[in-house]
C-alpha cells in the first residue's frame, strides 16, 4: 500500500466509520463487511459482502444503502489523494444488475480528474467472480474553506 501521509489518513478515517468511531450508524451498517484489497494514492480496491442490514424487501442490495457505500467510498478515494475533507457536489450512480445479500462483490475507485478545488472519482461495483458490472458512480468532490477537516487522525 502506497501513498504515504494522506493515504494512511483515509484508511484511518474508513475504519473509523466501519468500527462507528466516526459518523453514524448508518455509515457503520452500509460498510459492514467491507475489506481493503489494495490502496494507493487516489485508488482503491476493496472486497465486501453484502450484509443483511442492507437489504430491500425482495432481499436484494437497497439501491441507497449502494449509493451510500459509493459516496463513502468516493470520499475516502479522494482523501488518498487530496488529503482534505471534501464535499459531494454531484452523485450519479447507474445502476446495470441487482445483487442479493450474503453475495460477494468487488469494488474500485479511481480519482479520474483534478481541477483544483474540484475533484471526480469513478467507483464501479462488480460481482466477484464473473466480473458482472452490478453499478458505477460518479462523483464530483469541492473543497472549499468552510469544509470541515478532520483532526486528530
Amino acid at each position: 500500500m502506497e501513498g504515504g501521509d494522506s493515504l494512511k489518513k483515509s484508511l484511518a478515517l474508513l475504519h473509523g466509520v466501519i468500527n462507528a468511531k466516526i459518523g453514524h450508524g448508518l455509515e457503520t451498517r452500509v460498510l459492514q463487511g467491507l475489506h481493503v484489497t489494495h490502496a494507493e494514492k487516489g485508488f482503491m480496491r476493496f472486497d465486501f459482502l453484502i450484509p443483511n442490514a442492507v437489504s430491500d424487501v425482495d432481499g436484494n442490495w437497497s439501491v441507497g444503502a449502494l449509493a451510500s457505500l459509493v459516496d463513502i467510498i468516493g470520499f475516502v478515494t479522494i482523501y488518498s489523494f487530496a488529503n482534505r475533507v471534501t464535499t459531494t457536489v454531484d452523485l450519479n450512480v447507474s445502476y446495470y444488475s441487482t445483487a442479493t445479500i450474503q453475495e460477494h462483490v468487488e469494488i474500485e475507485s479511481k480519482v479520474s480528474a483534478n481541477k483544483g478545488k474540484l475533484m471526480h472519482v469513478a467507483v464501479e461495483v462488480r460481482r466477484k467472480g464473473n466480473g458482472e458490472v452490478i453499478a458505477v458512480g460518479k462523483l464530483w468532490m469541492a473543497v472549499n474553506k468552510l469544509t470541515p477537516q478532520v483532526s486528530n487522525l
